[in-house]
């Protein structure tokens, strides 16, 4: 599979940039896989007006993969068939479909083939288990066998979560695979986000790789910053275009409407207010808040669980692990951005269409 023989609309809006939720995994009581939460989650990212999704990723938990799960194959299958068959129905144009592609080469590319047999678009290469190898040359060899599989979007992973130091002669030798369609920044380091922005313009690939935010701690100043590069002929303008990040994950039509009014200033060349910079503010407030930073991440995936459960979209905050739970005071942390800050969440939006994501089950909506 080639770039080019991806649908144009879709390699269109990609570039043009889009929001792209790291998808949750819905889980019963018993902690075995919630269909009926999940589709309705998928439905919901659907209406909210996404671009894309993004499924067995970070936030879909890593451990769908291990032998006594085995859900990596059934989760992916069902969520791909709940988007074109939702998408449909309701006369939406197409999602762009990212699998997450993980572990050493051999699980890589079996992964990758299972996506792409499935439908998905592009595969976003987690490069964690190569986090400990010192040649650039080995890890691209490897980048390189599953782009001749499906397109895939690079990675640059916090370390605090699996990720390792990808320097920028890694990022030069990444961005020449032909068939690299974006990249997803996320070390939460400018320093590291700038490496890889420098790479893409000094390759000359600008308007053919798309840039992705994943800098939970930085998702708008991200997305309102347009970088000038110097390269060695000439200065180069690129912007980081969109988003597929785990807090997008929560409060989703919010969150298309924040990049709906970005890209507006970027074509309007409006002037940048201090209120768009407070709005900045709250997002990475909430996001520690979500994302359990007090407790280095711990609390990542069962925090936006929890927002997703008081919404109704999920059943509970239960993870595969039974160790992975809210840290302590982590409820009341999201108690205080939900309400400090509702102007960040779509709860109306969440309660008016509820019953229709679940095909009119009766259901009850939870207390806070």
């Amino acid at each position: 599979m080639k770039l080019n023989e991806l649908p144009p609309e879709l390699l269109k809006k990609i570039r043009k940039g889009i929001v792209i939720p790291a998808v949750p995994l819905s889980l019963n009581s018993h902690r075995t896989f919630d269909q009926l939460h999940q589709r309705a989650i998928l439905r919901y990212y659907i209406d909210a007006g996404v671009g894309g999704v993004a499924v067995g990723v970070h936030s879909t938990q890593f451990e769908i993969r291990d032998r006594n799960v085995g859900l990596f194959e059934p989760v992916l299958e069902f969520a791909s068939n709940v988007v074109d068959n939702y998408c449909q129905s309701r006369g939406i144009d197409q999602i762009f479909k990212i699998a997450g592609v993980c572990g050493k080469t051999a699980q890589a590319k079996k992964e990758a083939e299972f996506a792409w047999k499935n439908g998905y678009h592009a595969g976003l290469l987690s490069l964690s288990s190569f986090v400990d190898e010192k040649d650039d040359n080995i890890v691209i060899d490897h980048c390189r066998q599953i782009a001749e599989i499906i397109p895939i979007i690079g990675f640059y992973l916090q370390p605090a979560v699996g990720g390792g130091r990808l320097p920028l002669s890694f990022w030069r030798k990444f961005v020449e695979i032909e068939n690299v369609i974006a990249i997803k920044i996320a070390p939460f380091n400018r320093y590291y986000t700038l490496d890889v922005i420098r790479a893409v313009c000094e390759c000359g690939r600008e308007k053919e790789i798309a840039l992705y935010t994943g800098n939970d701690d930085n998702i708008v100043v991200d997305l309102l910053t347009t970088y000038k590069i110097g390269t060695a002929f000439v200065s180069k303008e690129i912007r980081i275009v969109g988003g597929l990040l785990g807090h997008w994950a929560v409060w989703t039509k919010k969150t298309v409407e924040l990049l709906t009014e970005i890209h507006k200033i970027h074509e309007n060349k409006s002037a940048i207010t201090p209120e768009m910079l407070t709005l900045a503010a709250q997002i990475t407030e909430a996001n520690a808040a979500i994302f359990d930073v007090a407790n280095d991440f711990s609390g990542c995936i069962p925090g936006i669980h929890e927002v997703l459960r008081r919404q109704g979209l999920f059943e509970g905050n239960w993870c595969l692990n039974p160790r992975e739970t809210l840290s302590f005071g982590q409820k009341e942390e999201i108690d205080r951005i939900c309400s400090m800050y509702p102007h960040l969440t779509d709860e109306a939006f969440v309660k008016e269409n509820l019953p229709r994501w679940f095909d009119n089950y009766s259901i009850c909506l939870p207390s806070a």
